[in-house]
């Protein structure tokens, strides 16, 4: 059982780490659109609320990841 875990976990792990990238390229994106001479706000909403469901899936794979310590 603790074999099958640790695959769940690299997977897990595996994606977290491609969410975080994806994040950080939406940043990368909406700054680059917010640059340019007439930035198109409904692209830039679209980018912004694509990237607060990434922030929640991180959240949610984050907490699968991290067992909570109850002291």
């Amino acid at each position: 059982m603790g074999e099958a875990r640790d695959r769940i976990d690299a997977a897990a792990a595996q994606r977290l780490a491609w969410l975080r990238t994806e994040h950080r390229d939406l940043d990368d994106a909406i700054e680059a659109l917010r640059a340019s001479p007439m930035p198109d706000q409904l692209q830039i909403a679209r980018l912004k609320k694509r990237k607060l469901r990434l922030r929640d899936e991180i959240a949610a794979l984050e907490d699968q990841l991290i067992p909570d310590i109850i002291a």
